[in-house]
């Protein structure tokens, strides 16, 4: 448990260190955040820095393999499958910067991206017999599923960058409820003695240090570099662990949002109203007059509770 609490200080303070360091050179670059007209409460947010996430990120990855090495293959794809959900990120904030509006890369050029990533993952799982799915609240009693973890995998990976990424709505928010799942999960593989825990205190170090700068009023955005390469993070260290089931547990909040998502452009198609006031739900909550704090603290408190919930049963 030593080396789990030295990676965790050691990502927060090189975290805090890198965000200090990027933070006036994206003010200098005017690499600001362009607000969507229609969300009324953020129009103060305009030309907030973004692209935040790549301190965090590249804090996960260096001490990640500092710490971890180079010999486990499941923390090497994991890092790199980061890497990569990153980059696509970096692209598309990259291009929203560039035209100064807020499209960046095409819906269709983004899922492209991220089924290309969530193919390698998938093969990689089938290759090296992680077919296995632990089933939440039964201890460590597992299912073989054998070649349904391909398509398994692909779903949970571009499903879980784009809940991500869709709870990336208000200060801290993905950050924070990000922090709790990984926290929780981190635990749970410590108890099983995978390498991958390290890895989640790793990042839950990193990301405490970046919500310094990132909870209301934020000073920072993650931008769809830290969003995409989060989820990205997220489904690696699930998927490869064996716990692809508890997401919709851990990751309950995110489900939320992609749901609520779904649920509003479909209702609206038929009929022309609207389920929520805004979709993605914590927009919904926003507009019924509840803070960014509150809603924050109460996504990051349910993602907690659920996991604590989850352990007692480990």
């Amino acid at each position: 448990m030593k080396n789990f609490l030295l990676g965790a200080c050691v990502a927060f303070l090189a975290s805090l260190a890198l965000t200090l360091l990027i933070l006036p050179l994206l003010r200098k670059l005017k690499a600001g955040q362009y607000i969507l007209g229609y969300v009324k409460e953020h129009k103060n947010k305009g030309g907030t820095p973004t692209m935040g996430g790549l301190s965090f990120i590249a804090v996960i990855i260096a001490v990640g393999l500092c710490m971890l090495g180079v010999k486990d293959n499941k923390i090497n794809l994991t890092i790199a499958i980061t890497a990569g959900f990153a980059m696509v990120g970096f692209l598309d904030d990259f291009l929203k910067i560039h035209r100064k509006n807020n499209e960046g890369l095409k819906p269709y050029q983004k899922i492209i991206f991220q089924v290309a990533i969530a193919a390698v993952a998938a093969v990689f799982c089938y290759l090296n017999e992680i077919c296995y799915l632990y089933i939440p609240f039964a201890g460590n009693k597992s299912v073989y599923i054998g070649w349904g973890i391909i398509p398994l995998v692909i779903f949970i990976f571009t499903a879980m960058v784009n809940c991500v990424n869709l709870t990336d709505g208000l200060d801290g928010l993905a950050g924070g409820t990000s922090s709790a799942y990984l926290f929780f999960i981190g635990l749970m593989l410590y108890t099983r003695a995978d390498n991958s825990a390290l890895l989640c205190f790793i990042a839950v170090g990193a990301l405490a240090a970046f919500l310094i700068f990132n909870t209301n009023k934020a000073c920072i955005f993650m931008g769809d570099t830290g969003s995409l390469a989060l989820g990205g993070f997220i489904a690696c260290i699930s998927v490869f662990s064996g716990n692809s089931l508890y997401i919709p547990l851990l990751g309950i909040m995110f489900v939320i949002s992609g749901i609520s998502v779904i649920v509003q452009v479909i209702y609206y198609k038929r009929t022309r109203r609207r389920v929520f006031l805004m979709a993605p739900l914590h927009h919904h909550f926003q507009m019924k007059g509840h803070t960014e704090c509150k809603i924050t603290y109460a996504y990051t408190i349910l993602t907690a509770f659920v996991g604590i919930i989850c352990l007692l049963f480990v």
